[in-house]
């Protein structure tokens, strides 16, 4: 092979996986105000704070999933599926917002030390 198709190919590849759906570890918290959880209880707040932790773990889950498929997309016809499906790295920095919210909540109101 000759030094520039190496280099085609390689730049293809780069741009490629690239774009492929992100994992949710490496996906940033939206901001979401604390406030909004003020004046609930310890109960409340730990209440809210399972819902928040199970849409996180729930919309996770089907980010990881659309990596696994772009991952193996890519491979096989080099366009992430992502890139024509979506994916759901929004509701997972939405829902990490939350938990952190709620999360300051929880110490502010006295239920966390």
């Amino acid at each position: 092979m000759n030094s520039k198709f190496k280099f085609c190919l390689a730049a293809v590849s780069l741009l490629t996986l690239a774009a492929c759906a992100t994992r949710p570890e490496s996906i940033s918290a939206s901001y979401v105000s604390h406030e909004k959880y003020a004046g609930r209880d310890c109960t409340q707040l730990n209440t809210d704070m399972s819902t928040a932790r199970a849409e996180l773990q729930k919309f996770s889950s089907m980010q990881d999933s659309k990596a696994n498929i772009d991952a193996a997309t890519v491979f096989v016809a080099l366009i992430p599926a992502s890139k024509l499906s979506g994916d759901h790295a929004g509701d997972v920095a939405k829902w990490k917002g939350e938990v952190e919210a709620v999360d300051t909540a929880l110490i502010k109101a006295g239920c966390k030390k």
